[in-house]
């Protein structure tokens, strides 16, 4: 599980990310990052509407893109904010394909930096 003082929780700081941040697609997941300053720790949100699937569906998908994130989290400069928005395909993804998708949305991310 990714640690609480990695998670995003605040409505602004989601905003902040997919408003002003850039943007990596993968046909399961979309990643919005939005570098920051201060010496504050990353934090990663996570967004799965209605459309990816039903209550459970939605909630087996954010556990697994939090337990990808828990291992990619030291990637990720200090005080910046990560939106990861899963799409209906992660419903039906295999966990080795969401973190193939993952990676290289982070890769795309990252290495503008």
């Amino acid at each position: 599980m990714l640690p609480s003082a990695y998670r995003m929780r605040r409505g602004d700081e989601f905003a902040e990310a997919i408003r002003r941040g850039r943007r990596a697609g993968r046909p399961s997941l979309v990643a919005h990052f939005r570098t920051g300053e201060g010496d504050l720790p990353p934090l990663v949100g996570f967004v799965v509407s209605k459309a990816v699937g039903g209550a459970v569906v939605r909630n087996q998908v954010k556990r697994r893109l939090r337990h990808l994130m828990r291992a990619r989290i030291h990637l990720l400069p200090r005080g910046s904010l990560l939106v990861v928005r899963a799409n209906p395909p992660a419903a039906s993804a295999r966990s080795e394909h969401l973190a193939a998708d993952l990676d290289v949305a982070l890769e795309r991310l990252l290495r503008r930096l």
